[in-house]
This record gives C-alpha cells, sequence and structure tokens, in this order.
C-alpha cells in the first residue's frame, strides 16, 4: 500500500523576544503564525475500522496539536529563561499574563524544534512526522523535515 502524506494548518498568536539580538527583534513583539504539521503513514486497510482508508482522523491530528502547541502558546509570551527577560517575564506573569518560559531562544527555527517533539510524542506509532512548517509572517518561516534529523 502507498504511504501517504497528509497536513493540516493551525494558527495562533505568540509574542516573544529575542535577548541579545541586534535588530528589532530584540523587543516583545508578536507573530500570527502558521503552523502547517504533515505525517506520513499508509491508509487504514480494515473496512470494519471507522477510520477506514485514512492516515490519521484530521480531528485526531488537531486534537494532538491543539493541545501540544496552539492552546498552550496561543497569546502567550515566549521567553528564553535563560536571558535577564526573566524579570520581565515575572513581572508580566505576575500581572496575570501567560508567560512560557523556555530553555531556548525563541526563534522561529528553534520553536519548529520543540513542536516536533512534542507533536512526535503524541503520534500513533503507525504514523510519522513528516515535516513542519512555521510561518511568522507571509515572507518568512522555518521548516522542519523527520529526513534532516535522522
Amino acid at each position: 500500500m502507498s504511504r501517504i502524506r497528509i497536513t493540516k494548518q493551525f494558527t495562533f498568536e505568540t509574542g516573544h523576544a529575542l535577548y541579545g539580538y541586534d535588530g528589532k527583534c530584540k523587543n516583545v513583539h508578536g507573530h500570527s503564525y502558521k503552523l502547517s504539521v504533515t505525517v506520513i503513514g499508509t491508509p487504514i486497510t480494515d473496512s470494519g475500522n471507522v477510520k477506514f482508508g485514512m492516515v490519521i482522523d484530521f480531528g485526531d491530528l488537531k486534537k494532538i496539536v491543539k493541545e501540544e502547541i496552539v492552546d498552550v502558546f496561543d497569546h502567550a509570551t515566549v521567553f528564553n529563561q535563560n536571558t535577564p527577560h526573566i524579570e520581565l517575564a515575572n513581572e508580566l506573569k505576575d500581572r496575570g499574563h501567560h508567560v512560557i518560559l523556555v530553555d531556548y531562544q525563541p526563534t522561529s527555527e528553534n520553536m519548529v524544534i520543540d513542536f516536533a517533539d512534542k507533536i512526535k510524542k503524541r503520534l500513533p506509532s503507525s504514523i510519522a512526522l513528516h515535516s513542519l512548517k512555521l510561518q511568522e509572517t507571509e515572507t518568512s518561516f522555518a521548516e522542519w523535515y523527520q529526513s534532516d534529523n535522522q
């Protein structure tokens, strides 16, 4: 049977700041992120299975990505926990803001690596994460491919 790739797209709003960066992105700012999640697998051949003909139910993939990424990062501000931004992060948290502290510089490149790790842990064993595309503007994005990370 053929292996098939399917893709589901998501959007969320997230703020971040890049400590030590030499441009405008050193300031706290936000993006309307677009995340494309592509998985690969073989369509289910058991005609008695309610998911017959599917690689994975789009609804099941949506649940995983929403719980691991979208619901966590949407309308949050992300800071590297190992920078002086920690003071700002704590101030924002004290004022009731949703702040995420990560152990990396929150660039699109590092975020897409983090997202891949989170999604892979939740996929059924018969499904593999093929690729992710995290778009932060209409013309700028980072891509992660499993084939590049074996």
